[in-house]
């Protein structure tokens, strides 16, 4: 296993490549914003057009910090679950945490016209939305930590995650059958996945709950390290195999859950981004892969929302497809090319 120290090049490779993909993104748009122009404003606080001002801090300032929060935190809580369930096919919302709050917005905006007013909370805007995903999710958590109390398996949890999935992506099948196709259209709208319709406290809010996540995942990374060899390897460590599937579950539903809530479910990122780090730093030590991993996520998500705003024009493809017919291609190649998997 290599030093941390001799990954230096490459970090410092991704900060150049994170701080190019973010002015990128914030210059490029319906209305395209000279680069010169977006960095004198940055570091300096002078732009020619007070439009361009109002455009870059209104809109798309909060709007590449989303993605940059949002990159990071799936591609860790993803990270955090294949490393917790040893399986390279797991990703952030196997738990269930995602569909949760996909009941929870699904239950909003279609409850209305099924239970004939008694779900509906009045007008229906992003920060409604946000809540009641939230709380989806935090239900959901609820029951997964309450189940991890009674079952040692980490696999039987993983199945059990499994099925609360399936079981609220059900409900929301049923809500989709009767609700009105006004109701339904939002619903997808929603489910496509968008990081521009964050304003900055909600930024705020969101980078705080990320925090903590990222926070709970440094302080489990010796855990995290021992459990690749096997939970009996992990025991005679000495780790407290109950109280860290804890922390690596809260950590997980709090990076999932509250990205998922504010941008809506987003696909890829944390499943493949872990395998995308391993590859390019030849590693599985989770001292270098959780920075790893938070920079990689951030910079696809950056690139894709960049590919996803189309610029010059008005339009803005759903941000859950691009990160998939982009991201997968580069994984597959890298997969391909070294032809093993790290893990």
């Amino acid at each position: 296993m290599k030093k941390t120290g001799s990954y230096r090049i490459p970090f410092i490779f991704l900060l150049l490549a994170l701080s190019l993909s973010f002015v990128l993104n914030i210059s490029f748009g319906s209305v395209s914003i000279p680069f010169t122009q977006v960095l004198s404003e940055l570091f300096s606080g002078k732009i020619e057009n007070e439009s361009w001002n109002y455009i870059l801090w209104s809109y798309r300032l909060p709007k590449a910090l989303t993605a940059i929060l949002s990159g990071g935190g799936l591609a860790l809580s993803g990270l955090l679950m294949q490393t917790l369930f040893r399986n390279p096919l797991a990703g952030p919302f196997v738990l269930g945490i995602s569909s949760g709050a996909s009941l929870g917005a699904a239950l909003l905006i279609m409850g209305s016209s099924i239970f004939s007013g008694i779900l509906s909370f009045g007008l229906i805007n992003t920060i409604s939305l946000a809540i009641a995903a939230s709380a989806g999710s935090f239900l959901v958590l609820l029951v997964v930590l309450a189940v991890a109390t009674r079952v040692k398996d980490t696999m039987a949890l993983l199945i059990i995650g499994l099925m609360f999935g399936s079981i609220t992506a059900a409900i929301v099948s049923v809500l989709s059958y009767f609700t009105t196709s006004e109701e339904l259209q939002r619903y997808v709208y929603w489910s496509f996945g968008s990081l521009g319709d964050v304003s900055w406290s909600q930024v705020s809010l969101l980078s705080g709950i990320v925090i903590i996540g990222i926070a709970l995942s440094i302080a489990s990374i010796k855990t995290l390290n021992a459990l690749l060899l096997g939970e009996n390897y992990a025991k005679s460590l000495g780790v407290q195999l109950q109280k860290s599937r804890y922390i690596i579950i809260i950590a997980t539903a709090l990076l999932a859950g509250s990205i998922t809530a504010f941008a809506g479910p987003i696909a890829f990122v944390g499943l493949a981004v872990p395998h995308l780090a391993r590859q390019l730093f030849n590693t599985t030590n989770h001292q270098v892969l959780v920075p790893a991993v938070l920079l990689c996520g951030a910079i696809l998500m950056l690139l894709c929302d960049l590919i996803a705003q189309i610029p010059s024009s008005a339009n803005v493809l759903p941000i859950n497809a691009i990160t998939s017919i982009i991201g997968a291609p580069v994984v597959i190649w890298l997969l391909t090319r070294k032809q093993k998997m790290l893990f």
